[in-house]
């Protein structure tokens, strides 16, 4: 049987959950865990679209391109 080795975060979070004692807290940890990966995706996907210089008029015109692979 293979040990399993925990990282520095895990061994935190696994501290930080034994002293939850209620469902409550559960879902007030997850919504605190959502809404930091939630701005992490926020700030990439803003950088992004100051990198490829985009604009709501390219945005649009994005929307209305069909390009399909052809079936082989």
């Amino acid at each position: 049987m293979e040990a399993t080795v925990f990282n520095p975060i895990q061994l935190y979070l696994l501290r930080m959950f034994s002293r939850m004692r209620s469902e409550q807290e559960l879902k007030e940890v997850q919504q605190v865990l959502a809404n930091y990966y939630c701005a992490k995706v926020e700030k990439r996907a803003n950088a992004l679209w100051d990198q490829l210089g985009l604009d709501q008029q390219k945005l649009e015109e994005m929307a209305d391109i069909h390009e399909r692979l052809p079936y082989s």
